[in-house]
This record gives structure tokens, C-alpha cells and sequence, in this order.
């Protein structure tokens, strides 16, 4: 059921001119956290800013995406008790949280299902829209697009079986006429690019690296170099730059890194990585250049604090980390210098998000710690929800969209909190 909070009643009025920011896709529009001059609400509680609260069945990781009004999540909601699942996409309208459509994509086998890493979930990877049509991708188990407004299946993709460790985590992104993702299990370790159309199989690059744990949860980041896109690809032990058209290789770098999971951002003419576990090291590489590139394009790396879930977070000249044991870290993006460090909440796994100059960073005991952007620490505000939260939050006009444990919540000032 849906909990629509005082703050809700009085926001409902003004809703449809604050909807209309389109979340699409895991990390947003830009793919890297910036939800720009949005004026997102600096405090809130379960009594206070909440304009709804909706529940979700089953467990899932997935972070909400946004479109036209509307939120898309995916969820794992567990079938008798053979360790069978459904794995189901729902729809909510933004403006209320009521559950428009909720339908199942596929079905788990208890027997089949991989054994998955506490802090994972049967549906972690984040869906995509566009024009009409969501696409859910739940790893091993298979992809699908859906009718954005009916939940309607319109084709299902599942030849692409793999050995998934510890469950799967990379979202899918859509470039022109493909949806790619990559597939880091024990078995096979390469990038796939369905044609968005039918889901039949348009590339496939294998990633030609042979690492000693070859399992990673990384999801590609699109960037344009000389007028040219590039797909960057993180996975065990390299980073891989494709040609999203072709799946052409255009460059790697090689590292030691396994269960890489933050999604690279690119600024500044480089692109920032971090290469997992076991011992994470930040690199910054620059992206022009051809085949294997480890010895010559990479500008500098850091060791201090680097996230193993979190995703980098670059806002003008600096760039901010979110480590697993609750460390903010801030960097000069161009050069790697420490500008500060400070330990503000317990773990850190969703990424963050920056709107009007403030930093909003979710760790994994339901705190928001509200950072101000810049050169110097100064923390803001501090908000508890009584859930855990692992998924990244989204953000639709000027509202938080976070995702919990157990529901969605929509985050709002109202017109009396602003005085």
C-alpha cells in the first residue's frame, strides 16, 4: 500500500510542475551522478519532506529509473520456499507512488539459482527507458523490453547463459539501436550488444584477458573522444574502450582487479576507474589511444580510500570517492591530490549524486549525509531512514527518488519547509 505523508498532501498540488526530469538510466541522463540545478530537499525524516512511501515486494537492488511521470524497478520476490523466485518489473506513478503495472519477466529456478553475496539480490542490475519501452536485464537469467505503459512483454532474450558468482550486478545501456552489457561470470568473460529491436545478439567482444577470478559487476559508461564514441568497459583485470557500433576494440589497459562494480565516469579528458577488489586502485587514464595503452596512457592512480561499489562523483575540478568503510574522499581530478578526507558514515555501496552544489551520499544503514561541493569539508545535513539503502537514488525535477530495503520513497520540500 502506499503512505502518502503530510508533506505529500500539500506537494500533490504543485506535483506536475516538478515531474518531467528524465532518470532514464542507472546514474541518470549523464550516466555520472549530476542532476544539475535541481533543488533537492537538504533535510527530511519519516515525519518530515516524505510525500510518499511505497512498499515493494520481494527484495531487489535495482535503482529506480524515471520517465515521463513514471518510476520503473525490478524486484526478486521469492516462490514457496524451494528457493524459487519471480522476477518481476514494476511501474509507479512518480507523482503519487501508486503501482501502475507489475508483472513477471522471468522465473527463477530454486534449484538453478546461483548462490548470491549477502549484499546482493536476485534483481540488482537497473533498468532502461526510452521512447517507450523499458529494458530489464537480470543477468544470467535474461534480458527483456517491455511496454513502458502496459508492462506488455514485446520479446525476451535468454540464450545468453553464463555462470554468474555471487548473483549479477551491471546495468545494460542503450547507444543508438543496441543494448549492451557486459558478461563477467566464471565461465565467460566478454560484452554483448542486442540489437534494442528483437534482442537477437548484434556483437559480441570477448574480453581476451584471463584473470585468476574472472567475475565482475561493471556497468558501461559511453564517451566521446575526437568525435568518435567509445564504450568503456571495466571488468577483472582490464578496462576495454569498444566501438558501441561494431564492438570493435579500440584500447585497454591491464590491472589487477577482480568484482569490479562502480560504474567509470570520464572528465577532464580522462577516465576515472576504480579496479575492485581486493586491494582498489583509482585510475585515470586518457582515452585516445590505440590497442594496448597501459604504458603510455595512464596519468596517475591513487590508493587512498578507493570505493569497491560506489561509483566516482566529479564536479567541477574535483573528484569525489565514497569507500565500503565510510570514508569521502576528494581529489584534484586533474592530477590525483588529496584536498580532503573524512570518514562520515558507516559503508558506502550506492553511488552518489550532486545537484546545486551539494554532494548526497546514501550509505548502507539508511543515512543521507548531505556534503557542500567544493575544496573545503562541510557537512550540511544528515537524514535517517529506517531502512537499509544500497540502491543509487534518482531524482525527478526537484525530488529524491531513494530506494530502500522494503520501498520507494519520494523526497520533496514542501512549501512550508522552505521558510
Amino acid at each position: 500500500m502506499v503512505w502518502v505523508g503530510v508533506a505529500g498532501v500539500a506537494w500533490l498540488a504543485g506535483a506536475v510542475a516538478g515531474l518531467g526530469a528524465e532518470w532514464y538510466q542507472f546514474r541518470g541522463p549523464t550516466a555520472d551522478g549530476q542532476a544539475g540545478s535541481a533543488r533537492l530537499p537538504l533535510n527530511w525524516s519519516r515525519t518530515e519532506n516524505i510525500v510518499w512511501r511505497q512498499e515493494i515486494p520481494g527484495k531487489g537492488w535495482s535503482s529506480p529509473v524515471l520517465s515521463q511521470g513514471r518510476i520503473y524497478v525490478t524486484t526478486a520476490v521469492p516462490q514457496g520456499n524451494n528457493g524459487d523466485h519471480s522476477l518481476r518489473a514494476l511501474c509507479l506513478e512518480a507523482a503519487t507512488g501508486k503501482v501502475l503495472w507489475d508483472v513477471e519477466v522471468f522465473h527463477q529456478d530454486g534449484a538453478t539459482a546461483p548462490r548470491i553475496h549477502p549484499k546482493n539480490s536476485h534483481a540488482s542490475p537497473t533498468p532502461v527507458v526510452e521512447s517507450g519501452e523499458v529494458f530489464v536485464h537480470f543477468g544470467h537469467m535474461g534480458t527483456a523490453c517491455l511496454d513502458a505503459q502496459t508492462g506488455r512483454c514485446l520479446w525476451r532474450q535468454q540464450s545468453l547463459r553464463y555462470q554468474p558468482v555471487h548473483g549479477n550486478g551491471g546495468s545494460p545501456v542503450l547507444v543508438g539501436r543496441h543494448l549492451i552489457f557486459c558478461i563477467d561470470g566464471a565461465d565467460q568473460q566478454l560484452v554483448v550488444a542486442l540489437d534494442r529491436r528483437d534482442g537477437s545478439i548484434a556483437w559480441r567482444t570477448p574480453r581476451n584477458a584471463r584473470p585468476k577470478k574472472p567475475f565482475s559487476f561493471c556497468t558501461p559508461t559511453l564517451i566521446t573522444v575526437q568525435g568518435r564514441q567509445q564504450l568503456i568497459c571495466p571488468g577483472s583485470d582490464v578496462v576495454m574502450a569498444l566501438d558501441p557500433a561494431t564492438g570493435q576494440e579500440i584500447w585497454r589497459v591491464r590491472y589487477e582487479g577482480y568484482s569490479v562494480v562502480p560504474r567509470p565516469v570520464y572528465a577532464h579528458g580522462l577516465v576515472f576507474l576504480s579496479t575492485g577488489y581486493d586491494s582498489p586502485l583509482l585510475y585515470a587514464i586518457r582515452p585516445d589511444g590505440r590497442r594496448d595503452v597501459t604504458n603510455t596512457h595512464v596519468v596517475w592512480m591513487s590508493k587512498k580510500a578507493v570505493p569497491r561499489n560506489a561509483s566516482p562523483l566529479v564536479v567541477g575540478d574535483y573528484l569525489y570517492l565514497a569507500s565500503d568503510d565510510g570514508q569521502v574522499t576528494c581529489l584534484e581530478a586533474r592530477n590525483g591530490r588529496e584536498v580532503w578526507s573524512e570518514r562520515v558514515g558507516r559503508a558506502f555501496s550506492a553511488s552518489p549524486i550532486h545537484a546545486s552544489g551539494r554532494l548526497y551520499f546514501c550509505d548502507e544503514e539508511g543515512v543521507t549525509i548531505v556534503l557542500k561541493a567544493g575544496n573545503t569539508f562541510e557537512e550540511l545535513a544528515r537524514n535517517r531512514l529506517p531502512e537499509r539503502i544500497l540502491a543509487s537514488p534518482a531524482v525527478d525535477g526537484d525530488a529524491l527518488i531513494l530506494r530502500t530495503e522494503k520501498a520507494i520513497y519520494r523526497i520533496a520540500e514542501t512549501t512550508a519547509s522552505r521558510h
